[in-house]
């Protein structure tokens, strides 16, 4: 007579092909989730160049009040992961810094705690690195 089951060397087995694709699968949905995470970012800088350029069409400089920028995402991003700031403003020169907040799950993304943009006399440079900007 033949009795139904799983062999304790079957079981072994599963639980250590179970635990492989696990320690590789999660890490990169890990991954995937804070890259997604850094659009939040992207969208408030984007947002901000888009209120300083047409605030910059109607008085001919950029805003260093935050406040004259009607519908920029300051001081934080829509999604709550960045804090947005203005930072050296000039009449044609500005940066746009968004900084992971230490209580959102960015504040782990070494490489893009800090995402910024310098946009100097209307044209713009990206940074840390265009990786940053899911580019």
């Amino acid at each position: 007579m033949h009795k139904a089951g799983f062999t304790l060397v079957e079981v072994a087995v599963v639980l250590a092909v179970s635990t492989l694709l696990v320690t590789l699968t999660v890490p990169s949905a890990l991954g995937a989730l804070t890259k997604s995470r850094r659009s939040d970012a992207v969208n408030a800088l984007t947002r901000v160049q888009l209120t300083q350029e047409q605030f910059r069409a109607q008085h001919g400089i950029y805003s260093a009040n935050p406040r004259a920028l009607i519908g920029a995402p300051l001081p934080r991003s829509d999604g709550g992961h960045y804090d947005i700031t203005l930072q050296q403003v000039q009449a044609e020169r500005y940066q746009a810094w968004a900084v992971a907040r230490a209580d959102s799950p960015q504040a782990r993304d070494v490489e893009c705690q800090q995402i910024t943009v310098t946009v100097n006399d209307g044209s713009a440079e990206f940074g840390p690195s265009l990786r940053c900007w899911n580019r």
